[in-house]
């Protein structure tokens, strides 16, 4: 048979495979280049950016857990200004979408990055990050609250003309009733799950390990969470969903997106296999050929229930 279809589309960014690198865990981009060619995979996602430069948290500041790691890294990011004159230049030259992940600690911060994004042709979609707290509401985290997730994803959509997809956190009682309320507020598309909370004990210091005390957990452990997850909003909501939670084969990923995802995000396995996103999507189209699937298209929410 030919080679499968593996081209996806997500909210008008059109990708030659569903494979996506995570936030945070692939610097902005050119990091990774002597470790794989960053024309094969579908698109790329920058390190979370913030209207200033920020240092991140003290160290340590990742340590490995079973079946993943926990990071506390604090978003540290060269800040939008940098980004613009000091990395983008480079990303514009691969021919592979490139997606700004954004943050900000106030809504005005997500509203101007959102905004200083929106007129440069080299960033063809941005990802909201809402795992933040609201300095200016009590600390009130905007992907917890409904409402303050209403709020900041609609006052992104109105600064930017952009694609906008927005990471929800797993850290909710109802992660349906975030994604509906984004729904609402204008997201184009929903990327899940972020980390979910969680800490690790020296047990011979009796003291936390990591010197925020508590981190992200990624990897292998969160995957069925995630799987879960992607499952319930695929149900609730008509918006394309991007898969994230330990992803480290094509199987893995596939399963995401049986389970609903059109795409999908590579994470804590770039740090075990720099060319981890790249050999994903080769295992994926290997599956479609050693299945006779002409397009991974037709695998999306195809999970029999």
């Amino acid at each position: 048979m030919q080679r499968p279809d593996m081209s996806v589309a997500i909210a008008g960014i059109e990708m030659r495979n569903p494979v996506m690198t995570a936030s945070g865990t692939f610097g902005y981009g050119a990091e990774f280049a002597d470790y794989l060619d960053l024309e094969s995979i579908g698109a790329m996602i920058t390190k979370g950016l913030s209207l200033k430069p920020k240092a991140g948290n003290p160290t340590p500041r990742i340590v490995e857990t079973s079946g993943g790691m926990l990071n506390a890294i604090g978003l540290q990011n060269v800040g939008i200004d940098a980004f613009i004159e000091q990395k983008l230049p480079y990303l514009e030259n691969v021919n592979t979408p490139v997606i700004a992940n954004l943050y900000g600690n106030t809504l005005e911060e997500y509203g101007e990055v959102a905004s200083r994004l929106d007129g440069l042709a080299g960033v063809a979609g941005i990802e909201v990050n809402i795992s933040c707290p609201n300095v200016k509401q009590g600390g009130i985290v905007f992907g917890t609250d409904p409402c303050a997730a209403q709020e900041v994803v609609s006052l992104v959509k109105r600064n930017t003309s952009k694609p906008l997809i927005v990471k929800l956190s797993p850290n909710v009682t109802d992660v349906v009733v975030m994604a509906k309320a984004c729904a609402d507020a204008g997201a184009d598309a929903l990327s899940l799950i972020n980390t979910l909370t969680g800490m690790a004990i020296d047990l011979e210091r009796r003291r936390p390990v990591l010197a925020n005390v508590t981190g992200g957990l990624s990897g292998p452990a969160i995957k069925p969470v995630a799987l879960r997850m992607v499952w319930q909003v695929a149900k609730a909501v008509s918006l394309p969903i991007i898969g994230i939670g330990g992803i480290m084969t094509g199987r893995d990923a596939l399963e995401f997106m049986l389970a609903g995802a059109t795409a999908v995000q590579v994470g804590t396995a770039s740090f075990l296999d720099p060319s981890a996103a790249q050999r994903i999507a080769r295992e994926m189209e290997d599956y479609l050929v050693e299945h006779d699937i002409a397009s991974v298209r037709s695998l999306i929410g195809a999970l029999e229930v």
